[in-house]
């Protein structure tokens, strides 16, 4: 396919035309010959198109055909949301939040809806929870170490980090990764990093197969290059519930460094960082590539030694609008600048990188960009300031790279000009999304 773009302005520079052949970019000048098609910028801002570069894309496709239990704290609410599911042989729940009635078991979960099979998922995504009649679909099967078990040995119904083995032995159909696909491309997405832990082979089948943009896989061991996608870290799924033994962890570091793989930590909480930290240094010391994923509670003392080893860390800002109510009430003031930092890492000069988690928090990344340069809560609150980033480097978060001859064509074209675009940081100014030299949508039509 072969396209140009006419008086379009990268990066806020002086109009030119962009051609794009073959999936990248052929030729960046004033009055560009063409013949093939043409889409007049009207003199409008193009950009590197946007790169979550942390989201669960099935995870977030599957949230889409779920009930969505965020926000519901009064049970009875929960009941009646749970029950008026759509009709189908199973009820999947998300969002579910453990205020409304603590850690819910299968007992709790009948109570709410017992003739059909029930699936629930935590806020987290830690946590998935089944009813009586979901467990009984389980009863011929050996349970994974992440089954949890009473005092007498029976199944409580919740399974700690186990989604893969629960979509294995209870499988249902694949969710709409396509129309997922289109929906990030309106917010300007071009590239997604899923940063799944248990990615293996089929997981890069499914997904290769149906996303446009750009693929990099995080994984486990199991997954290797292939067609489709990038190869991306081995994801280190860390809980602090049950932390690996430091000697397991070094292990896994040395063996991937060893392959020539970068590797990726979940790091929410300080424990988590902290073995992880000692972990690396035990490999020999962190290499190019390596990340701390989320980096949700880093405090200051940590931020030398981060920035001493080469870390990048993939931060998640829309945390602070979600969450961050939640977290004024449950985290001591003197600690909110320390939750999901940006400010004070980048003067460290530790590079950073924007992601969404979703579907745990919200997949809109001008959201994040907004709230990385307000740090307000959904209430409105400001909630460490100290931590704000210009609106700038919000933006390079998600986008990054110059736009010249050579370079892959991922591309968005935001109405306005720079500085409207930093003003609003809002996916109302995508009008045109271009990937691998592919129209991904076009607000015009």
């Amino acid at each position: 396919m072969t396209l140009v773009l006419r008086r379009v302005r990268p990066w806020g520079t002086a109009p030119v035309d962009v051609a794009i052949a073959d999936g990248a970019i052929s030729a960046v000048g004033p009055d560009l010959p063409h013949k093939g098609e043409e889409i007049d910028g009207g003199g409008h801002l193009l950009l590197p198109g946007l790169h979550d570069h942390h989201i669960h894309l099935l995870a977030l496709a599957a949230r889409r055909q779920s009930v969505d239990l965020t926000g519901l704290l009064d049970p009875a609410m929960i009941a009646a949301a749970l029950r008026s599911a759509p009709p189908g042989a199973w009820v999947r729940a998300v969002g579910y939040d453990e205020r409304a009635a603590g850690l819910p078991d299968a007992q709790r979960l009948d109570t709410w809806i017992a003739d059909r099979p029930l699936r629930l998922a935590d806020r987290t995504g830690a946590l998935r929870v089944l009813n009586s009649a979901a467990l009984r679909l389980l009863e011929s099967r050996n349970l994974p170490a992440g089954a949890e078990r009473d005092a007498n040995g029976r199944p409580t119904g919740r399974f700690w980090r186990e989604d893969r083995w629960l979509a294995a032995a209870l499988p249902q159909a694949l969710p709409d990764l396509a129309g997922e696909a289109l929906r990030l491309a309106q917010l300007g997405v071009t590239g997604l990093t899923d940063a799944t832990a248990h990615n293996g082979t089929e997981e890069a089948r499914i997904l290769s197969a149906a996303v446009s943009q750009r693929m990099i896989l995080m994984g486990s061991e199991d997954l290797a290059a292939g067609d489709g996608y990038e190869l991306g870290p081995l994801k280190l799924a860390l809980d602090e519930r049950d932390l690996p033994p430091l000697e397991t962890l070094v292990a896994r570091i040395g063996a991937a460094h060893g392959s020539g793989r970068a590797v990726a930590a979940h790091c929410v909480t300080e424990a988590e960082l902290a073995l992880y930290l000692a972990a690396l240094d035990g490999a020999g010391g962190a290499r190019s590539g390596d990340r701390i994923e989320h980096g949700g509670l880093i405090p200051p003392g940590f931020v030398p030694v981060i920035a001493a080893a080469g870390l990048v860390v993939v931060t998640n800002p829309a945390f602070i609008h979600d969450r961050g109510d939640r977290y004024l009430q449950t985290v001591e003031p003197d600690r909110w600048g320390h939750l999901y930092p940006a400010a004070s890492l980048a003067r460290a000069g530790i590079a950073l990188l924007g992601g969404s988690d979703a579907p745990y928090a919200d997949p809109d990344p001008w959201l994040a960009m907004r709230t990385a340069a307000l740090r307000r809560t959904a209430g409105g609150i400001a909630l460490g300031p100290v931590e704000r980033l210009n609106r700038l480097a919000a933006l390079r978060l998600y986008c990054s790279g110059e736009i010249v001859a050579g370079r892959r064509a991922d591309l968005m074209l935001c109405e306005g000009d720079l500085g409207e675009v930093l003003a609003d940081l809002t996916a109302e100014r995508v009008m045109l999304s271009v990937i691998a030299g592919r129209i991904a949508f076009n607000r015009a039509g």
